[in-house]
């Protein structure tokens, strides 16, 4: 097992805020790509729409669907190959790969063209994102781990806003010299513009990674022979990854929580604008109190967590935070006042923050380095897996449970005398609700009836699992 890099306590302020100098590099590197993958993104959407030519919409899903089909078929082998390459060369070779491709983008003509290059960069990234993990509890100490996920959180979504700002600058130049004969050249347009400011963002991305001291790992540590790929030991690494995922209590219980929680809170994202249209005000700003009150609690639920990250027992504090949020999902989605959902709302943030960083946190400190890729490769795509699968299924479910509703309770039911609607965008609603509890409940038992590492003070290391699997 690789060594982790020898940490010295913090001595100035960024090695209390951060943890470690090169942590705080590999952060300013993962806003840099960040920003770039919500810039390209944009931008991708734009040209899509620009290129079908009147179906827009099927073009839109059409290149969305490439970025996401990869991970289903390929996370796994990636999870391999970050375990068995020199994470520092991975990920400057991922941010180089996704520089050329974003500067070809301006000068593709063709939704095939689009699809291909959004395939290419789904791979780098599918590559790039379970590299960056693996690296982090090496040069992050024990005690820092909650803090730099919750940093991580912060970069890869307090970057949106960022990016989506960059892209009205750039269109707004783009438009300031349309007329010049150069810019058709250089294909200087609005996606044009933001592909080339993409691209450099990588390299800028792999320049900083470059400049970091990652700890060395041996040939042995990575799993090749001295000739090179065993493919025998590569197939043996997969299933290793799969089994251990099985065996281990906190991996295990990560796994659940996060995929069954995310189904029931992925719900809420196509369902919410609807149930405040239908059950509250059909106020567009009320909607936007809402969505600001759930921004709100979870910053305030990541910030707590951090401060508390040597006060609570991460293990216990995971499936409790995961019944919390859906409990108060489940007032939310019963009240009709504004003035009950706008601080249950907040309540549902606050404890939906720290599930990413907790269960991330969980993982840092209880995976060991040799299975660290395949482990948060195979956690990845399942996250993506329940997201997409509840987007899909929520609106499905509402209109299904509306129809079924009216037919039965002609959309209303009485509790004690009290007449309560029940439209299917609320049923929806519960049970999303109680999906995320079920998932608390889940991750609680999948603990307990583990190991004892639930109530062990250190973790089971993964390399004695390891060889008890068959």
């Amino acid at each position: 097992m690789g060594e982790a890099m020898s940490l010295t306590r913090p001595a100035g302020r960024i090695e209390s805020w951060f943890g470690s100098r090169e942590f705080f590099r590999l952060w300013i590197a993962q806003v840099f790509s960040a920003t770039g993958d919500w810039l390209g993104l944009i931008a991708t959407i734009s040209l899509a729409a620009r290129l079908s030519k009147g179906t827009e919409g099927t073009a839109i899903a059409l290149v969305l669907a490439t970025r996401i089909a990869p991970g289903f078929f390929l996370a796994t082998a990636a999870g391999v190959i970050v375990d068995r390459f020199n994470r520092k060369r991975l990920l400057m070779a991922c941010d180089v790969g996704r520089s050329v491709v974003l500067f070809s983008l301006p000068f593709v003509d063709s939704l095939l063209g689009l699809v291909i290059a959004s395939f290419l960069l789904e791979i780098f990234t599918m590559l790039w994102s379970p590299a960056k993990e693996a690296i982090v509890p090496n040069i992050v100490p024990k005690e820092k781990l909650t803090t730099a996920n919750s940093l991580n959180v912060a970069a890869a979504y307090g970057t949106f806003p960022v990016a989506a700002g960059i892209a009205a600058l750039l269109a707004k130049m783009a438009q300031s010299f349309a007329d010049e004969g150069w810019v058709d050249t250089w294909r200087l347009n609005e996606e044009g513009l933001a592909f080339y400011v993409d691209g450099v963002s990588f390299l800028l991305t792999a320049l900083i990674i470059w400049t970091i001291s990652f700890p060395i790992r041996s040939r042995d540590e990575r799993g090749r022979s001295e000739s090179g790929w065993d493919l025998g030991g590569a197939w043996r690494e997969l299933r290793e990854g799969w089994r251990f995922i099985a065996v281990n209590p906190i991996v295990r219980s990560v796994n659940i929580g996060l995929g069954v929680g995310i189904i029931g809170g992925g719900m809420l994202v196509p369902l919410g604008a609807l149930y405040v249209d239908e059950m509250i005000s059909g106020n567009d700003a009320d909607f936007k109190l809402v969505l600001f009150a759930l921004g709100i609690g979870m910053a305030i639920g990541v910030v707590t967590a951090s401060l508390l990250q040597n006060k609570i027992n991460r293990a216990r504090a995971f499936p409790l935070v995961l019944v919390l949020a859906g409990g108060a999902l489940l007032v939310v989605s019963s009240s009709p006042f504004l003035s009950v959902v706008v601080p249950m709302i907040g309540v549902v943030g606050f404890a939906a923050g720290p599930i990413y960083v907790l269960g991330f946190t969980l993982l840092h400190e209880n995976v060991d380095d040799e299975l660290r890729g395949r482990i948060f490769s195979a956690l990845l795509v399942l996250v993506r897996f329940c997201m997409l699968f509840a987007l899909a299924i929520a609106p499905l479910v509402s209109e299904g449970l509306d129809t079924l509703s009216n037919r039965w309770w002609d959309g209303d039911i009485e509790v004690f005398g009290l007449s309560i609607l029940v439209p299917g965008v609320r049923l929806t609603l519960w049970l999303a609700s109680t999906t995320i509890m079920g998932a608390g409940v889940l991750a609680s038992w999948s603990l307990r009836a583990g190991t004892g590492a639930y109530l062990a003070a250190e973790p089971v290391p993964s390399a004695e699992l390891v060889e008890e699997l068959p």
